[in-house]
């Protein structure tokens, strides 16, 4: 993973030099190589907006909406791409009062920078907390100004995203606004951060020992801890959201990704949440205790999903699809080289569908296998399909004095003739036995009938369900394998957007590459 992340350290490098030799009205643009792209300046005629080129349907807001923080928004002019002009509004830097960002047609707001959510409270929830909650109305789209542009939610803030299946909120880049990406496109911007006071481990201050555990989350130049005690901690809820061309690189080998999350607790909701090509991870998960469903991840040129430093993950219906030639393992779980913290890294997964393209190997050599479980970690997939035909399915690494385990229910693959990798304490011949290919429903032979490329056939179909129910509440009870049951099963529908890569179907968002102009 090092030498990937140090190479697009070098080109995020070279694309700061092109910046600093910009105007104020230029970008240097890292998701399109580097390329430095002129924003045409708008016409005064008309009320200053420039008018929409051929084919665009958007005409620009008059003006800002004003909000409840004393900043207010920045009016940044306008903004002209494929599908119209829109009026920019920028965020604070900071925001200090609870305020809702509500869609106002012809209208995107920007993250100039890092955009902080409130200020950090610290370890422990007190009076001190600033108690700020950003609210975003279905349909808004915000757009990251920069590669450097992100959102920060810090501990004792929340954030309130919650869209609808016809009306799903978009985090994007500049590049997507002016309409100049491909299906390759990725890595324009940073992504979106929730951090809260969960327990994690592998700390950067304090010790587990102590019970004073913190980190600091990779790539940020100023302190956005994370951290706590409070594995019920609540940052908030993001519902149908989409994150598209996340990823910039902040420093040496350190990239956001679409979604991470970062000691956030188990009362935080996360559900119908889509990244597409992010740079690095589809998404992240530091410590404490993440809940998601309903989760679809599609063209992450790392791991589609990584869960690591003592989180206590529980996820259900998944669809990770990665583009062919590009991203590592669908997915990484450990806490490799703190194997004597704890809380151990747990993962439980049921009910997601992952594949890898069938016309070319997409691992690079870091992960090499189409899932990685190492280090203190321990976990669970039931219900569950792997389809990665010219992979190895699993990679266990083994190392501490309890390595990492594995248990599957009702999990099937199809891979290449070798299957399974062990590495450090283990043998290919041990993480053999601990898959069970023969017992608990599981199969490492396979053969899939998935039709639409992730949509259960009569061979999925024909497998038997394990019973969730002893995995916990959170988990919804089923009857089939892998995400998608079959054709009457469409939660994936409407609020997704459509590349090469997946296909979600009309009724939706569109493609990925261009705006929703509804």
């Amino acid at each position: 993973m090092a030498g990937r992340k140090f190479s697009l350290f070098m080109v995020a490098s070279l694309s700061a030099l092109a910046l600093a030799g910009c105007g104020a009205d230029d970008i240097a643009s890292p998701g399109t190589g580097g390329n430095v792209t002129i924003n045409p300046p708008p016409t005064t005629g008309g009320g200053g907006t420039t008018p929409p080129p051929s084919g665009g349907t958007v005409t620009a807001a008059s003006g800002c909406p004003t909000i409840a923080d004393p900043q207010g928004l920045k009016d940044g002019g306008t903004i002209t791409g494929p599908t119209g002009s829109y009026r920019i509004c920028t965020l604070p830097a900071r925001i200090n009062t609870s305020i809702r960002l509500t869609k106002v047609t012809g209208l995107l707001y920007q993250l100039a920078g890092r955009v902080d959510v409130g200020t950090d409270g610290g370890f422990t929830a007190s009076a001190s907390d600033t108690n700020v909650t950003l609210t975003i109305d279905p349909g808004v789209i915000i757009y990251g100004g920069t590669g450097q542009s992100w959102l920060a939610v810090n501990r004792g803030n929340k954030i309130s995203a919650v869209g609808t299946a016809t009306q799903p909120i978009i985090f994007t880049s500049r590049d997507n606004i002016l309409g100049l990406n491909t299906e390759t496109s990725q890595g324009q911007w940073g992504g979106v951060v929730l951090m809260g006071r969960g327990k994690i481990t592998d700390c950067t201050t304090g010790s587990v020992g102590a019970g004073t555990c913190e980190r600091q989350t990779e790539g940020a130049a100023d302190p956005a801890r994370f951290g706590g005690a409070n594995d019920a901690d609540n940052s908030g809820r993001m519902s149908f959201v989409q994150i598209r061309y996340s990823g910039f690189v902040l420093g040496a080998n350190v990239e956001l990704q679409s979604l991470t999350t970062e000691g956030v607790g188990s009362a935080t909701v996360l559900d119908h949440i889509m990244s597409y090509n992010s740079s690095d991870d589809g998404s992240e998960h530091f410590g404490g205790s993440p809940r998601m469903k309903y989760y679809v991840a599609v063209g992450a040129d790392d791991d589609s999903i990584d869960v690591d430093t003592g989180a206590q993950a529980n996820f259900q219906f998944g669809l990770l699809i990665q583009r062919a030639g590009a991203g590592d393992a669908l997915n990484e779980i450990d806490s490799n080289g703190f194997e004597a913290d704890t809380p151990r890294t747990k993962l439980q997964i049921s009910n997601f569908t992952m594949i890898q393209s069938a016309v070319s190997s997409s691992n690079e050599a870091n992960d090499q296998a189409s899932t990685l479980y190492r280090g203190n970690s321990d976990t669970t997939l039931v219900n569950s399909i792997l389809v990665t035909p010219n992979n190895e399915c699993i990679r266990m690494n083994g190392s501490g004095a309890t390595p990492a385990t594995l248990t599957a229910r009702s999990y099937v693959m199809a891979c290449n003739a070798t299957k399974y990798l062990g590495t450090g304490s283990y043998t290919a011949a041990q993480v053999t036995t601990m898959f069970g290919p023969t017992a608990n429903n599981n199969r490492d032979n396979f053969t899939s009938t998935l039709s639409g490329l992730f949509v259960n056939g009569s061979n999925e179909m024909g497998v038997v369900a394990f019973d969730v129910s002893s995995l916990g509440t959170f988990f919804s009870a089923v009857t089939h394998i892998g995400a998608v049951k079959d054709s009457s099963d469409t939660w994936y529908s409407g609020w997704t957007c459509n590349s090469a890569a997946a296909n979600f179907g009309t009724g939706n968002s569109g493609a990925c590459t261009t705006l929703p102009t509804t």
